[in-house]
């Protein structure tokens, strides 16, 4: 049976609550209230029980009376992915004699085999954030978590960001003096053209006024001689 009442037992709250902070603890207290004029014995499940610890896990609720129990979320390492926990919990419940006590529970009393009527209380669980407002989800942590992580980046991406910046510098800096090297070589280039350029011409016309002083002497030494 899912949901948070049965016939036997209701609990509340109807999701378990956790404030998830990085290597931090953290808990939620659930209230098991046995609704009939017998005995209840109860035990609760999980799908990840090396992350809770649960107190108590297994007990025996007098008729019309209630239990608490605490679950407590273990110190974690890292986030989950998109801050969704997909753990879960159940809780089962079957009446027993009046004035049974939890250790004398039989060890197979909550299985189909005992032969016992047993009800299934299933609850889901919510990651929120610490600073978050009540009802706030892990959804809403998540993006919390994304702007702060933002607004204050971390020492290691200062320093990645700083690199980046020195590399962009240094970078700058190098194609500079790369294109002051290649405006002096074609400074270069365009000035030895020019004095090519002159030579060249100063030649040919040296060049031709020889020719033409030779050409006007060969004339002059070839006319006879007057008488």
């Amino acid at each position: 049976m899912s949901g948070t009442t049965g016939q036997l037992i209701s609990v509340h709250p109807d999701e378990l609550k956790f404030q998830f902070e990085l290597e931090k603890q953290s808990y939620c207290d659930l209230k098991v209230v046995n609704n009939t004029e017998n005995h209840v014995a109860f035990k609760v499940k999980t799908t990840s029980p090396k992350k809770y610890f649960v107190r108590p896990n297994t007990s025996v609720i007098q008729p019309w009376d209630s239990c608490v129990i605490r679950v407590t979320l273990q110190a974690q390492q890292e986030y989950p992915p998109d801050m969704q926990c997909k753990d879960k919990f159940l809780i089962q419940s079957t009446t027993v004699p009046p004035h049974t006590d939890v250790d004398e529970l039989p060890q197979d009393i909550f299985t189909k085999d005992s032969g016992r009527t047993i009800e299934e209380c299933k609850l889901r669980v919510v990651y929120i954030s610490p600073h978050a407002a009540p009802g706030t989800s892990g959804e809403g942590f998540k993006q919390s978590f994304d702007t702060s992580s933002m607004d204050h980046p971390t020492s290691s991406e200062d320093n990645q960001a700083l690199q980046h910046l020195k590399g962009e510098r240094d970078a700058a800096i190098r194609l500079t003096q790369q294109l002051q090297q290649d405006l002096e070589m074609l400074k270069g280039r365009r000035s030895r053209k020019r004095d090519s350029g002159f030579s060249f011409t100063f030649t040919f016309f040296v060049g031709l006024i020889g020719i033409m002083v030779g050409v006007l002497l060969n004339l002059l030494l070839s006319s006879p001689s007057a008488v």
